[in-house]
């Protein structure tokens, strides 16, 4: 038997429009290309799952980088609370982290991945992994099925692509969905990483490998003007920086103009440049006779030593009574004003989401079908909407994957 809906994609959109669709008595199928449903989900937030952010809808479509108009009535419909009802109602219980973000308790996202494959089992759901799609049935603009890697057509009355976009293609994210789009005659809008380590012109970070100072500040400018500035953790690794700080700036970097930003990290933000000052002087009068390199180990992390005193232009061994008035006070800027360039951002394939994908300008941000097609659907992020960390995209991934379940 011919199923009513045919759900390319077996990730978080996918899989909750399923669930979704199934519930309203929809006979679906779900087709994967990879070998396992929702491996993305399953590694998602180091594997804890940020399942989605409770706040309100204000706050969600401020967190939305791009149209975040379109998403206003999926939000509206599928609120994080209602994930969050969803998710416990499953057995999971959750909690609320630091600015609001929601986590299986096990911190485990096997938890909400088997949450999703049992509802999906009680409603009838049928799963195929390792199928791949080759294109869509389309007759006088109606869509009317798909056709599978080994020429076996699928008919059904609905088709939903939710194939992701291209970050971590060994999940399954590779593309795939937007050449289903084109071949329907949606326009792609150029996708680009969002959420993506960066390298640096500097070696610096290179010899800090590892090191994850908190509560810092990173502001990032574009000439004069500043169009980052927030608190938070940040990684040195051995490429240039990463963390959730520099993953959320990223957001806002144009990608072809990258070498136009300066990255301007406050290691000491809780103390102003006076008292930072008052604090190295007394810091070098306690310990006068002993070396500025096992001085500085109160104040920053044994591996920030060295590149600060020279990037300082201070000996090492130079003594606590010996460390001049200018040494100090240009000691205390790169404290304060610690500087790295960007070069380049990291491969698309590092990226937590993409940036980019089928144009919403041709979805019905009410049903997620398409306007030039009938029939044929698109949920998470193969559309063009991504936004900051915290829960955010997989809310976009589970509201659109629930209006287009509603519909298909």
């Amino acid at each position: 038997m011919s199923p009513d809906a045919v759900v390319i994609g077996g990730g978080a959109a996918g899989c909750f429009a399923a669930v979704t669709a199934a519930r309203r008595g929809r006979n679906v199928l779900v087709l994967d290309g990879n070998d396992r449903l929702m491996h993305k989900l399953s590694i998602t937030g180091k594997g804890r799952c940020n399942v989605t952010n409770d706040c309100g809808i204000d706050t969600l479509m401020q967190n939305v980088l791009r149209n975040p108009r379109f998403l206003w009535s999926a939000f509206s419909r599928c609120t994080p609370q209602d994930v969050m009802a969803f998710f416990e109602a499953e057995g999971v219980p959750l909690k609320t982290e630091r600015g609001r973000r929601v986590f299986p308790v096990s911190d485990k996202a096997g938890d909400i991945v088997n949450a999703l494959k049992n509802a999906m089992q009680r409603g009838g759901v049928q799963c195929e992994t390792s199928r791949r799609v080759r294109k869509l049935c389309i007759e006088n603009d109606v869509c009317t099925g798909v056709i599978t890697a080994n020429g076996s057509e699928i008919h059904a009355e609905s088709v939903l692509i939710a194939a992701g976009g291209m970050s971590y293609p060994r999940t399954g994210s590779n593309g795939g969905g937007y050449k289903l789009a084109e071949q329907a005659g949606h326009t792609i809008m150029t996708p680009q990483p969002s959420l993506i380590p960066l390298e640096t012109a500097e070696h610096d970070p290179q010899e800090m490998q590892g090191l994850s100072p908190k509560n810092v500040t990173l502001t990032v400018k574009r000439g004069k003007k500043i169009i980052f500035s927030e608190m938070g953790e940040m990684l040195f690794t051995h490429f240039g920086v990463s963390g959730p700080l520099i993953l959320s700036a990223s957001c806002l970097l144009d990608q072809q103009k990258i070498d136009e930003y300066t990255l301007i990290i406050d290691m000491k933000p809780a103390l102003s440049a006076e008292q930072l000052d008052q604090r190295v002087q007394r810091d070098l009068l306690a310990e006068q006779n002993k070396a500025i390199s096992n001085i500085l180990r109160n104040l920053l992390p044994s591996s920030m030593i060295p590149v600060m005193l020279r990037r300082a232009a201070i000996d090492p061994q130079t003594q606590g009574n010996s460390v001049t008035k200018q040494q100090r006070r240009v000691l205390c800027e790169h404290v304060k004003q610690f500087q790295l360039h960007p070069t380049a951002m990291r491969p698309i394939a590092e990226a937590i989401v993409t940036r980019g994908g089928v144009r919403v300008k041709d979805v019905d941000p009410n049903t997620m079908e398409s306007k030039l097609i009938r029939g044929l659907h698109f949920a998470g992020e193969v559309l063009d909407v991504d936004a900051f960390t915290g829960g955010y995209n997989l809310q976009i991934a589970f509201a659109t994957g629930h209006a287009a379940g509603l519909h298909l």
